[in-house]
Formats: structure tokens, sequence, C-alpha cells
């Protein structure tokens, strides 16, 4: 008899255990189906590009970030050239300090025994030769690339905060600026990230600016209220990728973009000996240090290198 009870028990705490079992499992199938939907229909939306050159591996991740002034709309019927304005290396070390570092958009390179600027190599030697030369100067592979609009980017994210100490009224940019810290729209970061001929360090100041914008837009993308109200369609329509990049490595490149913006991360531009290096039939140049920056990104990447600012500037 005083086993009964006991027994009773026990079957009535198997069928409990097994409904918790069953819910618990229908729960997981249920995370991983709208998981797995969503990686498809992320990854279905992002505009992949055959960028990435065959170099071998190196240490860490890094992403080449750019952005162009090739018009859209109306302006592209009678515009239809484009320059790469914003190029940015962003190194993830397998372990220390990410950073993100600006390459002027006059830089000298030699494409196939011709000298130009950086900027013009995507429009003239195409998207690969672009990669190519950020690897020359780097030392570093390209794992991925990003090409962001900035005004559609902005915009989907409902605008991010910026802050210049100057008045600025530019009439080549658009940019109007009332000196101090704003909430600017697409049109506006935009404008803010290519004005480079009323700041008194011309386009070393456009780099800082647009490393800023890119930061604010790390910022803004990881809030939790963003990230549950961002359209996302709109959001990805503003970026180009390379035909490797997937949802994770997006993220991965999100987040990564907060850590070198913040206090603790890497930022800055590379290292130069003449900012107005003349070159026949190319014109004022930025002349690069290669083997101090070749240095720098073999230490960024390793993750040996310090938090702070680097680059000429830096050390002036």
């Amino acid at each position: 008899m005083s086993g009964r009870p006991a027994a009773t028990a026990m079957r009535r705490k198997r069928p409990v255990g097994r409904i918790v079992a069953s819910v618990l499992a229908a729960l997981l199938v249920v995370i991983m189906l709208v998981t797995f939907g969503m990686w498809n229909w992320v990854d279905g939306h992002l505009d992949k590009q055959p960028w990435l050159s065959d170099k071998a591996n190196t240490s860490g991740t890094s992403w080449l970030i750019l952005g162009s002034d090739q018009r859209t709309g109306e302006e592209a019927k009678t515009i239809t050239g484009f320059r790469t304005d914003t190029i940015l290396v962003l190194t993830k070390p397998n372990s220390g300090t990410r950073s993100l570092i600006s390459i002027p958009r006059d830089s000298l390179v030699q494409v196939n025994g011709t000298y130009m600027k950086i900027n013009a190599v995507a429009q003239l030697s195409g998207e690969k030769a672009l990669v190519q030369q950020v690897e020359t100067i780097t030392g570093q592979k390209i794992d991925h690339v990003a090409q962001i609009k900035f005004n559609g980017l902005v915009d989907a994210l409902g605008g991010v905060d910026l802050c210049y100490d100057q008045t600025v009224n530019d009439a080549l940019s658009n940019l109007n600026w009332t000196a101090g810290c704003h909430t600017a729209d697409g049109a506006t970061a935009l404008a803010f990230s290519r004005m480079r001929y009323s700041d008194p360090k011309g386009d070393f100041g456009r780099a800082e600016r647009q490393r800023q914008v890119i930061g604010a837009i790390a910022k803004k993308a990881m809030s939790g209220k963003t990230l549950t109200n961002i359209p996302l369609k709109a959001a990805l329509a503003s970026i180009t990728v390379d035909s490797k990049t997937n949802p994770y490595t997006l993220a991965q490149m999100v987040f990564a973009f907060r850590d070198a913006t913040s206090d603790n991360g890497i930022s800055g531009s590379v290292y130069w000996t003449n900012p107005g290096y003349n070159v026949s039939g190319v014109g004022s140049s930025v002349l690069l240090d290669d083997a101090k920056n070749l240095e720098l990104f073999r230490e960024l990447a390793s993750g040996s290198h310090k938090p702070g600012a680097v680059g000429t500037l830096a050390n002036q």
C-alpha cells in the first residue's frame, strides 16, 4: 500500500515532464525557423559584387569601407563619372583593439604602370583594382568590402548625431552647418562627409568627419530602439558588399565599427611624407609612407597596437 502513492505521483510527473520537453522543443524549432528565415531574407537583399582579390589570407579580419560621389536620380543623367571619396580600412584582430583608418582620396598609386589618385582607380581600372591597391598599402588581405550610400543609410536610421566646431556654408558640398552638434539627416550627413574646401585641414579634415559619420551610423544602428524599428529593406538597399559577405559578417562589421570608434579604439589616417606631391597629368597628390603604413597595419592586424590616434597628423 505504501508504494502506490509514490508510483501514482511518478506517473503524474512523467506526462508533465514530457509536455514541458515538447513545448521547449517546439519553441526551439520556431526560433530556428525564424532565425533561418531572417538570415535568408537579409542575405537575399544584399547587393553582392565581385570585389575581392585572390591575395592570401592574413591575420585578423579587414573590411574596406567605401563611399563614392556617384550621382543618383536626375543628377546621374548629366554627371556620369564617379570618384571614391571615402576609403576606410576597418580591422578586427583575432585578439586586441579594433581600428578604423582613412586612406586619403588623393593618395598617389600606380596601376599597370600608370600613376593616378586612388579615388579614380575603381572607375578607371575596376573594383578589384581598388581593393588590390589598398592591399598593397596595408599589406593585409581585404576580407570584405562595403560600399555605403551615406544619405540612404542615415535616413533609414532616422538621422545620426554629428559634431563640428565651425560654421560652414559650402556651396560645393551643399553643407550648411552651424558650429556645434546636431542630428543630421541623410543629405546633411552626405554633405558633412564630402565637404573639404571650407575645412582648414582640407581632405584630412574631411577624413576625420567621414570616420565620425561611420561611427555615428554604427552607434545608432546598435541602439536597442533602432534595432526594433529600423526599416531593414531600406537600410540594406544603401549598401553594396562583396560576394562573401553574409548577415553574420555584416553584424561583425557593425560591432567592429562601434569598437573602433569608441574611446578604446584606434582611429586616424595612414602615414604620408608629402601631402602636396605634384605629378604631371595627375596633379597635387598625397605621397604615402609605404614602410610606416605596412608596419602600422601589421600591428593593427596582430592586435599589438595600443588604442588612440595614429597617422602623420596624429604625430604632429
